[in-house]
């Protein structure tokens, strides 16, 4: 499955031209290299994602073409989300 549509379908990132657009820029890795939208997403693979001040680690479980809201959260783990700066309060 394509990166641009993993992070869509999971919900990770609500759409896909902007996760598209995140992956093209860089910011996303695939087991340490960096990924554009088109590279493929397999099980057991592990993204790390750069959004501006977070950095979000994790690891996908499965693939499915379409799902629902609930089921998303199961199509990948979160191994680890760090902060630059902690703006949380």
């Amino acid at each position: 499955m394509r990166l641009d549509k993993y992070l869509k379908v999971s919900r990770i990132i609500k759409r896909r031209s902007v996760a598209k657009e995140i992956a093209d820029k860089g910011r996303i890795s695939i087991n340490g290299k960096i990924a554009k939208s088109s590279t493929d997403v397999s099980v057991g693979d592990e993204l790390v994602i750069n959004f501006g001040n977070k950095t979000l680690t994790i690891r996908v479980n499965e693939l499915k073409e379409t799902t629902k809201k609930d089921e998303a959260e199961g199509m990948y783990e979160v191994v680890s989300e760090e902060y630059k700066e902690d703006y949380r309060v």
